[in-house]
């Protein structure tokens, strides 16, 4: 799996791609200089239950620890990562 990030400096997205396929997506949104909102989560239905949602979410982790930023997860998907994984907590908002 692959993920790219896309940013226009207002908004930006984490589109993960399997074999060619986009699998899924997430946006979120700037918030200030150091904190970005996560406000969507979708997976498309044929790569349901392979983990394609939760690598998004990490892939914005791993982002904002490289970056020194914050998340608000306001997704309710991201939202419950954040909740499950204590590990992630450092940058969560």
């Amino acid at each position: 799996m692959e993920i790219k990030r896309d940013d226009n400096g207002k908004k930006g997205r984490f589109t993960a791609v399997v074999n060619g396929q986009g699998a899924g997506l997430m946006t979120y949104t700037w918030a200030g200089e150091h904190k970005f909102i996560i406000d969507h989560t979708e997976v498309n239905p044929e790569f349901s239950g392979q983990g394609v949602g939760k690598a998004l979410v990490m892939a914005a982790v791993e982002f904002a620890r490289e970056s020194g930023l914050k998340i608000l997860p306001l997704c309710p998907y991201a939202k419950s990562v954040f909740e499950k994984t204590p590990a992630i907590g450092d940058v969560l908002f």
